[in-house]
């Protein structure tokens, strides 16, 4: 029998693997980014920012990971297919990708702008989509591998002020169900992390202290999440043996938010 820590090892193992994760130049996906890396897999930190993507790759070779960066624009057919022909061309194979870019904007209802509306679904929702068409057909032809988008609270409960970005989050969840069984056949699992509150560059300007108190109140941990804290999560949806039978879900890591009425 082999020991505890052997059979933790290989059940949530990366190894051997590569993953990809749009948005790692971020605060969350970068801290997936380096959760990946740590077990096991070759990443590919894409995003938009050069700098921020060499910093999140120099952190995870100092950490004795392998790791590269990519440019991407997330609405771009063009730019994801070039994401993952990189990716092959780096690593010679991809076996999981994070769907990680997002944006936000808050305002009243009647003042949101539609530029803000189109550009909060285009890369929440439209992004989503090109990356789960492109790499899931992808690994759909070399047999298999696993597609965790990121959701949100609000993929379960609507939030005020943010209404462009609680539209786009619902449809990713609903997006995630729906190719999850497109692809299952195809030996690809699909599935939701669907994060509470975690204060990142996107949400710091609209959490006033209102908005704080009233999300304290409905949260039973009574606290923000820390980035780390949603590691654990990812690698079950994407390990091959811990999440082999976990697909067309929706993993809410929010302190007990969602699970709360008054």
């Amino acid at each position: 029998m082999s020991t505890p820590n052997a059979y933790l090892t290989d059940l949530f193992s990366l190894a051997g693997r590569t993953v990809v994760v749009t948005g790692g130049t971020g605060v969350l996906c970068g801290a997936l980014a380096e959760g990946c890396a740590k077990a096991g897999a070759s990443v590919v930190v894409a995003g938009s920012s050069a700098e921020r993507g060499g910093e999140r790759v120099k952190a995870i070779e100092a950490a004795g990971g392998k790791a590269a960066f990519v440019p991407v624009d997330v609405v771009s057919r063009t730019s994801v297919e070039a994401l993952l022909a990189e990716t092959l061309k780096l690593f010679g194979r991809v076996d999981g990708l994070i769907n990680g870019a997002g944006v936000n904007s808050g305002s009243a209802y009647f003042d949101v702008k539609d530029e803000d509306w189109q550009r909060v679904i285009n890369i929440n929702l439209t992004g989503v989509h090109l990356g789960t068409q492109i790499f899931g057909k992808h690994m759909s032809e070399s047999g298999g591998g696993s597609i965790v988008n990121l959701g949100s609270v609000t993929s379960h409960l609507p939030l005020s002020r943010v209404f462009a970005y609680s539209a786009s989050k619902a449809a990713v969840v609903n997006l995630t169900q729906n190719t999850a069984r497109e692809l299952a056949p195809f030996g690809v699992r699909v599935n939701a992390l669907c994060p509470g509150f975690f204060p990142a560059e996107q949400n710091r300007k609209i959490l006033d202290a209102t908005r704080v108190d009233n999300i304290m109140r409905q949260t039973p941990a009574a606290r923000f999440g820390e980035p780390d804290e949603l590691i654990g999560a990812t690698l079950l949806l994407l390990a091959p043996k811990a999440g082999s039978f976990i697909t067309g879900a929706a993993y809410y890591v929010d302190g007990g938010f969602t699970g709360m009425r008054f």
